[in-house]
């Protein structure tokens, strides 16, 4: 019988942020938990911002990584479906990943059922209304002429520049996320109740935020982001129906945000 029966969800790992030694050692921490795991995983949905940086040219890569992407490779070898989907940091992810480790791509958010349940999927950014200004810089990322202009600096030159971004980032700093904003502020909480008006789904599951949080809307719909592996190292879990949002390590299990706001979907 396989004992592969579970689904988990994780996002914003931000591998190679700034500095160095503290990416590394938390890329072991990840490591340490998808071995834990790798047993019992149908499948492994990693919802954007896994690098900090990532930007692969058609015969060259950037340079690190090789515990947690080894790790893939043996999970995905044991039969394990890995879902990528691209995050805001990670937007430059092409085809490497998959031909080397077998994980399937996204690109945009989608909508699956799994045991009958409806899930709506993806990194979480640039849904809603709000948020202008990084939509911006996103239709920017994603162009495709830009895209190939920036595919014609050297390697060398081009990720340094993506190390020094990453080492301005807040994360960098050490800012953790905002609090929660509000029912009618928190993008991801307001597509949700907006969505559920037109289209039923169940559970809807993003990254991006790097605040974990439990949100209950409308008629038992819930929106759940996975917070991050900076400061809360959470992930979320499917399995017999039931979907739970969990930290590796207990203490953390304390900062996940459960909250009711039925009344944000009235009509």
């Amino acid at each position: 019988m396989d004992s592969r029966n579970k689904i988990y969800f994780i996002s914003d790992l931000h591998l190679g942020l700034y500095p160095p030694e503290k990416s590394t050692e938390r890329e072991k921490i990840v490591v340490r938990w998808l071995d834990s795991i790798k047993h019992e995983t149908a499948e492994l949905y990693l919802l954007g911002d896994i690098f900090d940086f990532w930007h692969e040219y058609r015969k060259v890569v950037p340079r690190g990584f090789t515990r947690f992407l080894g790790k893939l490779a043996e999970i995905s070898d044991a039969g394990t479906q890995i879902h990528y989907f691209t995050g805001n940091h990670d937007v430059w992810v092409y085809d490497y990943l998959p031909s080397e480790i077998g994980l399937k791509i996204y690109r945009e958010h989608i909508i699956r059922v799994i045991d009958g349940y409806k899930f709506f999927i993806g990194h979480g950014d640039g849904v809603g209304n709000g948020d202008i200004g990084y939509k911006i810089l996103k239709a920017v990322f994603t162009n495709r002429i830009l895209q190939w202009l920036f595919a014609r600096i050297h390697p060398n030159a081009s990720i340094a520049f993506g190390h020094r971004w990453s080492r301005s980032s807040r994360y960098a700093k050490g800012i953790i996320a905002e609090p929660y904003r509000g029912d009618d502020k928190e993008w991801q909480v307001a597509f949700a109740c907006e969505t559920i008006k037109t289209k039923p789904v169940d559970f809807f599951i993003f990254g991006h935020r790097h605040l974990p949080f439990d949100i209950t809307i409308g008629n038992n719909t819930r929106v759940i982001n996975t917070g991050d592996w900076i400061t809360n190292f959470t992930y979320a879990v499917w399995h017999d129906n039931t979907l739970e949002l969990h930290s590796i390590f207990p203490e953390n299990e304390k900062k996940i945000l459960f909250r009711n706001i039925k009344k944000a979907v009235s009509k």
